[in-house]
């Protein structure tokens, strides 16, 4: 809405301004006065004010209003999908204090993944509706922390084996967002590695790196791997836009990425956070 704003107070300026120029050419070969050219700009600048009234109550009225309905229904939805989350929650945290069978506990403690893994899923279905209506606040954190978290859950898939190396070193940045993206990164590292291979993930200086020892990629894919749908290998589950939306990620909030890949050898994912450092 702010763009679309100040692109069209900018073409209106250049109008108004080309048109008080034109005026004032045509007074000027009919050699009338200043006073009569003065009068011609006060009728155009009215009629300009007329004019934009009109194409902001045709334009933006109707759009905001549409945003407005929009949002409303968009919170009330997210209320009711809140509501039966906070009960599972609550639910199982009072069974559980209750209960000493082991199966049972074991069966319960299986609910409560879910419910951590819906939440998660909650939260970011908020933060994608939330970035296509309004600017995502930045947050500050430590990757550490973050990062860990986020490889734990990848290692209850048992899967790959992880390598983490990683310093004290704070950024500040949208932080669903960041997740996503190294979770897209992350996931794409195992799709494509042997089940026992090793993933390492590490921090030098200001360069992440996640590192696999999968397929690789030819340098013809690489070239290609950024296009939206495009799959270096399209015997594996996936739509082929993971990729696509963390670059987009990164170039919104100043990361640069690069990929060195190699076929048969892995894939490195090189992440520049410099600009979003906390020094």
């Amino acid at each position: 809405m702010r763009k679309e704003l100040i692109v069209a107070m900018v073409i209106y300026f250049v109008t108004m301004f080309t048109l008080l120029m034109a005026v004032y050419r045509f007074l000027e070969n009919w050699h009338l006065s200043e006073f009569n050219f003065f009068m011609a700009g006060i009728l155009v600048f009215v009629v300009a004010i007329g004019w934009g009234y009109v194409l902001s109550a045709l334009i933006f009225a109707p759009k905001k209003k549409m945003e407005d309905t929009l949002s409303s229904l968009t919170n009330n939805i997210i209320h009711e999908l809140n509501i039966p989350l906070s009960t599972i929650q609550a639910n199982t945290t009072m069974l559980k204090k209750g209960l000493e069978d082991e199966k049972s506990l074991k069966r319960l403690g299986r609910i409560e993944d879910a419910s951590v893994r819906l939440e998660k899923l909650y939260n970011e279905l908020v933060y994608s509706i939330r970035k296509e209506m309004h600017t995502i606040e930045k947050e500050r954190f430590y990757l550490q922390p973050l990062l860990e978290e986020r490889i734990a859950v990848f290692e209850e898939q048992k899967r790959n084996r992880f390598e983490v190396n990683l310093g004290e070193y704070e950024i500040e940045i949208d932080k669903i967002g960041f997740e996503q993206m190294f979770d897209n990164l992350i996931s794409n590292a195992m799709k494509y590695s042997d089940k026992k291979s090793l993933i390492s993930v590490s921090l030098d200086g200001d360069i992440l790196s996640i590192t696999d020892r999968g397929v690789g990629m030819s340098s013809t894919e690489l070239l290609q791997v950024y296009e939206r749908y495009f799959q270096a290998d399209n015997k594996k589950e996936g739509v082929g836009i993971g990729l696509s939306l963390v670059k987009t990620y990164c170039d919104e909030v100043g990361i640069d990425i690069q990929i060195k890949s190699e076929e048969g050898i892995g894939t490195t994912i090189l992440l520049d956070l410099e600009k979003v450092h906390c020094s």
